[in-house]
């Protein structure tokens, strides 16, 4: 892997934290792998972003699945993700934020994304393109083109 350059002015590329959206899914395992590869390559820190979907924040907020049951299982990803970063020597902040709002149109997961990267002063996100499958808990999956279109930093979509 190469520095980018985006010109002689600007210098290389500089990253001290990168943002990984998770949601539970497979492609998200696999953006927090290259999340972990691109932090160390940068030598910089990973923040895991747990994003909970629609049927989730949903069922919390009807009580039909107990809140700490939900964070128990997002908490248990995560420390899979910081397990292999530590491997790495690369550490990992981590959050959880409702990537869905019955009271706000405004909150989606990739608005969730960005304000959670400028939130953090991110200086590289890695989201996770998943295919539309249309199974529970790919939250993600609509957020990379949005996160694509609208990031102010570097994305790797993968």
């Amino acid at each position: 892997m190469h520095t980018e350059q985006a010109s002689a002015a600007d210098g290389p590329l500089t990253v001290e934290t990168v943002l990984v959206p998770v949601d539970g899914s497979e492609a998200s395992v696999r953006a927090a792998e290259y999340a972990v590869a691109v932090a160390d390559r940068y030598d910089a820190g990973v923040h895991a972003l747990y994003v909970l979907g629609e049927e989730l924040v949903r069922a919390i907020e009807s009580d039909t699945i107990d809140e700490e049951t939900a964070a128990a299982e997002a908490q248990a990803f995560i420390e899979d993700i910081a397990d292999d970063a530590d491997e790495h020597g690369v550490p990992v902040a981590n959050s959880t934020a409702y990537g869905f709002s019955t009271s706000s149109k405004m909150t989606h997961p990739g608005s969730v994304v960005l304000d959670t990267a400028e939130d953090l002063d991110a200086d590289f996100i890695v989201v996770p393109r998943e295919q539309l499958t249309g199974e529970p808990g790919e939250v993600l999956s609509k957020a990379a083109e949005y996160v694509l279109l609208y990031a102010s930093q570097p994305v790797l979509s993968v």
